[in-house]
């Protein structure tokens, strides 16, 4: 009976010891919730070659991360087509640490939608969009016309669905948009009502803004009679403004402006009380003694700041411009 009763108590014990262990909380492996892009400058190394790679756009297919960019690559640093570039981030909850990968694509539905898109001029400035009204994906670019000027010209498909590939519409052109001079880079706001864009109509490069009206499809309303845009008095100088890229209240867009770290840099505006702001420099972390060009933006909730891209002909490329990305947060 005793040596019975002394198991009966060490298998109580154990069952208590067991039941204490499996009951303690592990501790959380997260110290990081979010993820954070890194704040010095990267080069996308594996996608920029040793000619001229910028103006890009960002594309999310599949989940992924694409890029369509102008690179003067193919034709050994002469005319400008569009290429197409991947890049993907990890970033580790546990450690903090980032990573990053970046190749150039052969993604299906941007080789059709680049093949439709280069011309046999110079091809800069792709910007694409999916319309509120219509649902098209919308896709815009800076090509030259036949007169050596750059002109805009859309492209519309359905979105992209599986494996089967929709069919890309155009090129048409932007009459109500293109000028006589040299157009190029549009950027549209979130609400798809107001368009900014860069026009040398007047001599050098100033930021123009023409809205649009919510109802009207954006094609129908891109082929309507030229009329002239507005210029953003708040924003352009007297020296060369262009590439603009509104984010909600923010623009982003460069200029050589004087007062910078030298050639062009990126500025960005805040709209507050039915005006932009006078713009501020992004600083010498992002910019530099070279040119900064064509700033793109994107947001991810994962993350607790935005990733920006951008092209630069800094020192230490591979030559020509390359393109550039650091994480970025503008105040509230």
């Amino acid at each position: 009976m005793k040596r019975s009763s002394m198991k009966s108590a060490v298998l109580i014990i154990c069952i208590i010891i067991v039941s204490f262990v499996s009951c303690k909380k592990t501790e959380n492996p997260i110290k990081f919730p979010l993820g954070t892009f890194p704040d010095s400058v990267i080069s996308l190394a594996d996608i920029n070659s040793s000619y001229d790679d910028y103006n890009l756009d960002i594309y999310q297919l599949y989940g992924k991360i694409y890029f369509m960019f102008s690179s003067n690559r193919g034709s050994s640093g002469g005319q400008f087509d569009f290429v197409q570039g991947e890049i993907s981030f990890v970033f580790d909850q546990t450690t903090g640490e980032f990573g990053y990968d970046n190749i150039i694509s052969n993604d299906a539905f941007l080789t059709k939608l680049i093949n439709a898109a280069n011309t046999a001029g110079d091809d800069f400035g792709p910007y694409s969009l999916v319309s509120t009204v219509d649902g098209y994906e919308y896709l815009l670019t800076a090509s030259e016309n036949p007169d050596g000027n750059l002109d805009f010209y859309y492209f519309k498909n359905r979105p992209v669905f599986g494996s089967t590939l929709p069919d890309i519409l155009g090129p048409y052109s932007a009459k109500l948009l293109n000028t006589s001079d040299d157009d190029a880079y549009i950027s549209f706001n979130t609400n798809q009502d107001s368009a900014y864009f860069s026009s040398a109509v007047g001599g050098n490069f100033d930021i123009y803004l023409k809205n649009r009206p919510e109802e009207t499809p954006i094609d129908t309303w891109l082929n309507g009679a030229y009329s002239s845009s507005v210029k953003v008095d708040s924003i352009n100088s007297t020296s060369e403004d262009k590439c603009p890229l509104v984010y909600k209240d923010i623009m982003l867009f460069a200029s050589n402006r004087p007062g910078g770290m030298g050639g062009f840099d990126l500025y960005y505006s805040i709209f507050k009380k039915g005006k932009w702001s006078s713009p501020v420099n992004l600083g010498p972390e992002i910019n530099s003694s070279s040119d900064e060009f064509r700033p793109r933006l994107w947001i991810h909730t994962e993350f607790s700041n935005n990733l920006l891209v951008f092209s630069s002909n800094r020192t230490g490329g591979k030559g020509g411009f390359d393109l550039y990305f650091t994480g970025i947060k503008f105040p509230e």
